[in-house]
């Protein structure tokens, strides 16, 4: 589902216009990117959380020449999934 389409459907439920909720959903990738960015978490109920993960570092290989390489370690964005939205899909 591309943006339009879910400001389309989020329009026609809550009764609201397309131009205010785009803005709202705008506003919302604005506000968890700067939680994210200071080592927060956004929690969506009934959906999920996001969250910053640190990955370690580790060694790899190089797929174009298969050498060795390490891979230094890094801050990852994570979601993890609300139970009500895993049975939802799991049917």
């Amino acid at each position: 589902m591309k943006q339009d389409d879910l400001v389309t459907k989020i329009a026609l439920e809550s009764g609201a216009t397309k131009v205010s909720v785009k803005k709202m959903l705008s506003g919302l990738g604005v506000v968890v990117q700067q939680e994210l960015k200071n080592g927060g978490e956004v929690v969506l109920s009934g959906i999920g959380k996001l969250s910053v993960k640190q990955r370690a570092a580790r060694s790899g290989r190089n797929p174009a020449t298969g050498n060795p390489m390490e891979i230094s370690a890094k801050k990852v964005p994570h979601f993890g999934a609300a139970k009500p939205l895993k049975n939802i899909v799991r049917g």
